[in-house]
């Protein structure tokens, strides 16, 4: 049995898929019943667990073959990434406690950089499962592709994109969540390995927001430009997003940019994915159309069902009014 967590989301779902299409059996870890449902048709056990209590997550782990962990995301964290800690020690102990046969941990480039930033959190979490007695492996995932999803809406209704990647023509390492998926569960299904392994994973080439600005013209058919957000409004937006504690996030970003963010040796050694930037934004651009034709479809049916709704009344009250001039009539001709 392979327990993933993170199932809703693309990278854990890519995992399961992977050992579905691959005939393994699945548990399912999620939060609530319902997010449970469609991966419960699809012949995986559910269990119900949180990162934050280690109970359900010692239920969850129970006798399981292979763990696929992660972590929620994080982007406004404490500064002393106490959250993190906490998620980190109640996984030490739920997994110490199941010793499954072995641990595929998703982390990400740059959890060994030295400087602090927002991807601290997965470099405690590296350090605070490396003390396991169980075989572990740690896939140093680069930036995802799907983080072009916050550019769909701008791409397609204004031509422009925002990028806080900068300088635009500076080659990034990303990859898309499928290969990171199929890595992992190809790791899961190893028996090879027995200590701990640091995996690197990006795509085919790297690639610069200039690429993306161009991906997304070819695909709407239509000039598509990238826009740099100026370095000094960065705060003051994350802010306003709700986040109250931007600096870990802005010196992850600088990260990126001034290049110590990177993989050892310039990913030399890095696995390199199959799937390309153009596939992915082509889905998430088809995303868009499916979540507007959606909505489209509600209306519609929203539209259509009050109308219904009154002619029906309309009906009634047309009823109402015979069926009152037809009691009235009898009760004239009893007076007759």
């Amino acid at each position: 049995m392979f327990v993933i967590m993170g199932i809703t989301g693309k990278v854990g779902s890519a995992v399961a898929n992977t050992l579905l299409d691959a005939n393994q059996p699945v548990r399912a870890i999620v939060r609530h019943t319902d997010k449970g449902k469609d991966w419960a048709q699809r012949g995986c056990e559910i269990a119900i667990a949180d990162s934050n209590d280690e109970s359900s997550l010692k239920i969850a782990f129970k006798g399981a073959k292979g763990v696929f962990v992660m972590l929620p995301p994080t982007y406004s964290p404490s500064e002393d990434f106490r959250e993190t800690k906490i998620m980190v020690n109640n996984l030490y102990k739920a997994l110490d406690e199941a010793r499954p046969e072995r641990i595929v941990c998703l982390s990400t480039i740059g959890a060994d950089a030295t400087q602090p930033n927002l991807l601290n959190a997965l470099q405690i979490l590296e350090k605070g499962l490396s003390n396991l007695p169980i075989p572990i492996a740690f896939v140093r995932a680069a930036w995802f592709m799907e983080n072009s999803a916050w550019d769909v809406d701008s791409a397609v209704k204004e031509g422009v994109i925002q990028s806080y990647l900068q300088p635009l023509d500076k080659p990034v390492p990303m990859v898309a969540t499928a290969d990171i998926g199929r890595v992992a569960a190809e790791l899961l299904q190893q028996s090879l390995w027995k200590s701990i392994k640091i995996i690197e994973i990006e795509g085919p080439s790297r690639v610069t927001p200039y690429d993306i600005a161009k991906t997304f013209s070819k695909l709407l058919s239509k000039e598509v430009r990238v826009e740099a957000v100026a370095r000094d409004k960065w705060e003051s937006i994350f802010i306003a997003q709700g986040t109250t504690n931007p600096s870990p996030r802005i010196q992850m970003l600088n990260g990126f940019n001034e290049g110590w963010i990177e993989f050892q040796n310039g990913g030399a050694s890095s696995i390199k994915g199959k799937v390309l930037l153009d596939t992915v934004i082509q889905q998430l651009l088809a995303q868009k159309q499916l979540l507007i034709t959606q909505k489209s479809s509600t209306t519609t049916y929203a539209s259509n069902r009050y109308l219904l709704l009154n002619q029906n009344t309309d009906k009634q009250e047309d009823e109402s009014i015979l069926e009152e001039q037809s009691k009235q009539t009898s009760f004239k001709n009893n007076l007759l």
